[in-house]
This record gives structure tokens, C-alpha cells and sequence, in this order.
């Protein structure tokens, strides 16, 4: 099993806290993996890394740390990784109409779904911690993107109509923090979109710590059923759900891959979820 690219795994200073869901102080062993390791909240059910690396050398990964690498594995990914976006957006309903407006990306990579809002009649912004990425995408593209965490932005209330995070969440010491922000700064009605791995999914459970989303940069492994208490702890109702992938490519003949493919999707046993979460 192929794991999904990442940092090495290196901590310099690390930190045990609370479960960021219920304040839990109890937990079990989850996954034993190279260098790191996972635990289970005993009170809410959420997978986390604890202790983990404080917020100082998380962002430095981003940054100084591997953040030329980051811009390399991004841009060689481009292409899938949009296309991948689109059809979960899709998926979730984000295109069901033609209403535009102001749209955040958290975490928006090399800017290249932004590009493509753009291109529809959305006014979009970006935030992304890695700077060459970040350059990047306002060389590139001509984009506005912040390079400070969601939080330090201080965008005014009510802000955006929708707010998107794909592949973010999971990376953050703080991911309560960064939901109730989102909350903030979106306008009523408005529409918060996450994608992530998903822990309750198919190939979670059938590879254990061989899964390919238990990498050194997650800080947090979410299911269904944590995401959404996240998010409902925080305002939003939850309006939708949609999960994908059966099978990475290469693990079994197209056939078996493709009927896995459409099965976990119809039960909702798919490797990764997005949520779309209203604001009342």
C-alpha cells in the first residue's frame, strides 16, 4: 500500500493535550506507524496524533522546511488533483446552481481550483501557509492569497458566501479553531465545503496503520461521524454527505477496482468525504 506523500517524520517538540472534539483525556492505542502514532478518544471517538508536533514546526513544514517540495509534488499533481476537487464539489452539490459570489479557499495549493472559480464569475481569495506555493499561485495566476493561518487574516464577518477546505483539515494542531472561524466569516446561508481522508471508510479499515492517509503530516483522522460533530459543534447543520474511492489504483484488476469504486460510494464506505455544512 502506497502512502500518500509527506514529510518525513521528525519531531522536535512535541505536546499531549485534550481531545480538540470533547475535552477527553482518555485514550487508546489506534495505529502504530513509522516514527509517530495514532490514539483514539475514549469519549467522542476521534483519531488523533497525541502528543503531536506543536503549531511552530507544523507550519514550518509548510514553509522553510519542505515547502519547495510541497510546490513540486502540488504542481506535478495538478491536473488529477483538480479534476478531483470538481467532481467532489460536484458531488456535494456546490454546482447545483448558478449563484457566485465571494469564495475562500483554506489550503488552496497553487491556486489552481481558484483559477477555475474565477473563471465562472467567483470572486475568490485564497489562504495557504506554504509560501513558494502561495508565490506561486499569485505569479502564475494573479490570484489573491494570504499566506498568514485562516485565524490571523482577520476577514470581517459574514465575508464569503462559501468557504472550502480540501485536504486541510487533517493537517492542523487546532481544527475546532479553524471551523468555528470559518463560521464567522461566512455570510448566513452561506456554505462551508471540507473534503478529507476518511478513518470510517473501506480501505481505513481494511489496512490499518498500512493506510495510505496514516502519514506523519495528519494530525487528525476523521470519520463521518466526528466531522460532523466538529461542525455541528460549532453552528453549522450538516446538509450533505458524499464519500469515493473503493480501492487505490493497482491494488486489484480494473474490474474488482471499479465495482469497489461504485459500491463504497452507494454505502459510504469511501476512502475520502466531503461534507457541506450550511450556516443557518
Amino acid at each position: 500500500m502506497i502512502k500518500t506523500w509527506s514529510t518525513p517524520a521528525s519531531v522536535q517538540e512535541e505536546r499531549s493535550l485534550p481531545c480538540v472534539l470533547c475535552d477527553g483525556v482518555r485514550f487508546k492505542p489506534h495505529f502504530s506507524c513509522e516514527g509517530f502514532a495514532y490514539v483514539r478518544c475514549t469519549r467522542c471517538g476521534l483519531v488523533q496524533m497525541n502528543p503531536q508536533p506543536v503549531p511552530a514546526q507544523v507550519r514550518n513544514r509548510y514553509r522553510e522546511g519542505h515547502g519547495e517540495d510541497y510546490l513540486s509534488y502540488e504542481r506535478a499533481n495538478e491536473t488529477a488533483f483538480l479534476r478531483l476537487q470538481e467532481l467532489a464539489l460536484r458531488d456535494a452539490g456546490f454546482f447545483d446552481d448558478e449563484n457566485t459570489g465571494k469564495v475562500l479557499d483554506i489550503g488552496c495549493a497553487t491556486g489552481a481550483l481558484l483559477e477555475s472559480l474565477q473563471k465562472k464569475g467567483w470572486q475568490t481569495t485564497g489562504v495557504e501557509i506554504s509560501t513558494p506555493q502561495a508565490a506561486y499561485a499569485r505569479k502564475e495566476r494573479g490570484l489573491d492569497i494570504r499566506t498568514l493561518p485562516l485565524e490571523e487574516n482577520h476577514f470581517a464577518d459574514g465575508s464569503f458566501q462559501a468557504v472550502l477546505a480540501s485536504h486541510l483539515i487533517e493537517h492542523l494542531n487546532d481544527p475546532a479553531s479553524m471551523v468555528r472561524e470559518v463560521f464567522r466569516i461566512l455570510a448566513p446561508k452561506g456554505r462551508f465545503f471540507v473534503t478529507t481522508p476518511n478513518i470510517s471508510g473501506f480501505q481505513a479499515r481494511l489496512f490499518g496503520r498500512r493506510w495510505r492517509s496514516a502519514i506523519f503530516d495528519h494530525l487528525y483522522l476523521f470519520s463521518v461521524k466526528t466531522l460532523s460533530a466538529l461542525l455541528r459543534q460549532s453552528g453549522f447543520e450538516v446538509e450533505k454527505i458524499a464519500t469515493w474511492g473503493g480501492l487505490a489504483a493497482g491494488l486489484a484488476p480494473p474490474w474488482i477496482k471499479s465495482w469497489a469504486d461504485r459500491t463504497v460510494k452507494k454505502i459510504g464506505l469511501g476512502d475520502v468525504m466531503i461534507i457541506r455544512a450550511g450556516k443557518p
